[in-house]
């Protein structure tokens, strides 16, 4: 089996020059005619091009542009938008729910748009080409392509049809005009293309040795997890009862049993060891920090997406750009890195925790209970709250130089690689709980247990509650809430809070009625209902 590298530049010469980008409507033609004369026909193609499909999955959050994962954050409840307080507002705009916000920022995620349809052209292609390929020498081979490219193909219609409800949906390369679909038509492709990952991937169960080769890449189990992932946010947000005829409860459920029971997965032991700046204490006297963190591909994590330290401004695109914007602004306080100060925590998520629960810790900077506000350029970020992410931080050293020190170009704005869990165990054990697992009591005794927590009732109340906790700053949150319906996601997010902007205080308004104007959609971008003269429409809120 080929080790997953995703650094590997290979795709340099050939995915990335393959596929392009320009101004016109969804054109993501090919540059050369390579890939029609000599290119995909053997296995060994096949794999390359299947890197490229993982490439281009990693550049949606690589290249410019919002990422999902940091507007997921920002629209919860969790989270302001933040940043500098002489910034631009357009995340105010996306955690309000208002343009007025921001009113000339008529293409917040377009640069997001144009990444997720290239991987998206990446995935067609090759699915495309399957029948060409000689296939004779491995008779498992194309299943397993196959079935890693669909399911990356799910994961990117997936965020953009959470993002944006209704999309073009292309299943095959196109410069071709189309409109958006309905939504349940896209679902029904990321069902496909899950089910058929969770049927036809046969990598065996995940163990340490797996791992180390094979961290990032798509599994059956990964594909049964999402499954269940996307039922749960359709058949809530939407009212449906499964996942237009393709995946209904029984099967998402016994998929999740099989994570469970033969995937090989477990919790790692102690909460913090899970995330990096939890996890390492400084050392000044030798300038490093000392971590108990379990590294990546460990036991917990059942599908990653990866990052490393060599992008550059030369075209290298494999660096985790969104981190950046949650380091605390301009601040380094070892072991946490300086960042654009976006994200400042809620003080009512931080509330919700017992002040002996693991998590808190472990998921939220207490900058001043830390030592850290003296530090701190208190006038220059907008919305303080006093608190801000642990989880997904960029890192320092006790000297207050970045991490990155003696790493690719040592450029802290765009060559963090601390990677994402996309989905970790815990989540398996709540959604086959919340779903009704005969096991359902042990599976949620389970997550709770590591965190010292006595056993509560299994009902989905607690269920929810015990999510937000749990996966707080992992992009859940607002997808969590938004499941329960337009409404009661519109009660449970609307607020008004009192924070510091430029040392002033402010009072965050986040109103009930733009939520259920926008039905918690997002703004297509308008560059693109330009280019598409006009057959795009803009989304309900945002006009």
């Amino acid at each position: 089996m080929n080790k997953l590298k995703l650094y590997i530049l290979i795709l340099g010469a050939v995915s990335l020059g393959l596929f392009s980008c320009s101004d016109s409507f969804l054109d993501v033609e090919p540059e050369t005619s390579i890939m029609d004369q000599n290119f995909y026909k053997t296995i060994d193609d096949a794999e390359m091009a299947l890197i490229g499909c993982y490439d281009g999955f990693q550049r949606t959050t690589s290249n410019v542009g919002i990422s999902f994962y940091l507007a997921s954050e920002v629209m919860s409840d969790d989270c302001f938008g933040a940043t500098g307080n002489t910034d631009d507002r357009k995340y105010q705009a996306i955690d309000r729910f208002d343009i007025s916000q921001a009113p000339s920022n008529n293409d917040l995620f377009n640069d997001t748009w144009g990444e997720y349809y290239g991987g998206i052209f990446r995935c067609n292609t090759l699915l495309m080409k399957m029948d060409q390929i000689d296939w004779s020498s491995d008779s498992t081979a194309r299943g397993r392509i196959e079935g890693e490219t669909r399911f990356l193909r799910a994961i990117l219609y997936f965020d953009l049809v959470r993002m944006f409800n209704e999309i073009p949906l292309l299943l095959e390369p196109t410069t071709d005009n189309i409109p958006q679909s309905p939504a349940s038509d896209v679902y029904k492709v990321i069902a496909e293309d899950l089910k058929f990952a969770a049927e036809n991937i046969k990598y065996p169960a995940s163990s340490e040795g797996w791992a180390a080769e094979n961290d990032g890449r798509a599994t059956q189990w990964a594909a049964k997890a999402m499954l269940a992932r996307v039922y749960l946010f359709y058949t809530g947000y939407y009212g449906k009862s499964d996942l237009e005829g393709v995946a209904n409860k029984e099967y998402v459920l016994n998929g999740l049993e099989d994570v469970i029971k033969d995937g090989g997965y477990g919790l790692v032991e102690e909460y913090k060891n899970l995330w990096e700046a939890a996890s390492s204490t400084p050392n000044a006297e030798n300038n490093t920090l000392e971590s108990t963190w379990v590294g990546r591909g460990h036991k917990e994590a059942i599908f990653t997406q990866k990052f490393n330290y060599t992008q550059d401004y030369n075209g290298n695109l494999d660096g985790n750009r969104w981190l950046v914007m949650m380091g605390m602004r301009n601040t380094n306080f070892s072991p946490y890195g300086q960042g654009w100060g976006a994200c400042t925590v809620t003080p009512e998520l931080v509330n919700t925790f017992n002040s002996d629960d693991p998590r808190r810790v472990a998921s939220v900077i207490d900058i001043k209970g830390e030592g850290i506000e003296p530090e701190f350029d208190i006038k220059d970020q907008r919305e303080y709250t006093g608190y801000t992410n642990k989880k997904y931080t960029p890192m320092s050293l006790p000297d207050g130089t970045t991490v990155l020190e003696g790493l690719g170009d040592g450029n802290f704005q765009h060559s963090q690689y601390q990677d994402y869990i996309v989905m970790r165990y815990a989540d398996v054990l709540l959604m086959a709980a919340e779903l009704g697992s005969a096991n359902a009591q042990n599976y949620f005794d389970q997550v709770l247990t590591r965190s010292g927590i006595g056993s509560k009732s299994a009902t989905q109340e607690n269920i929810l509650k015990e999510r937000r906790k749990e996966f707080a700053f992992e992009g859940l949150r607002y997808w969590d809430v938004l499941r329960q319906g337009l409404d009661a996601a519109a009660n449970e997010l609307a607020t008004s809070a009192t924070v510091l902007s430029g040392n002033v205080e402010e009072v965050v308004t986040i109103e009930k009625e733009n939520i259920l104007k926008t039905k918690g959609f997002l703004q297509i971008p308008n560059t693109q209902i330009t280019l598409s003269d006009g057959v795009l429409k803009q989304n309900p809120g945002w006009e």
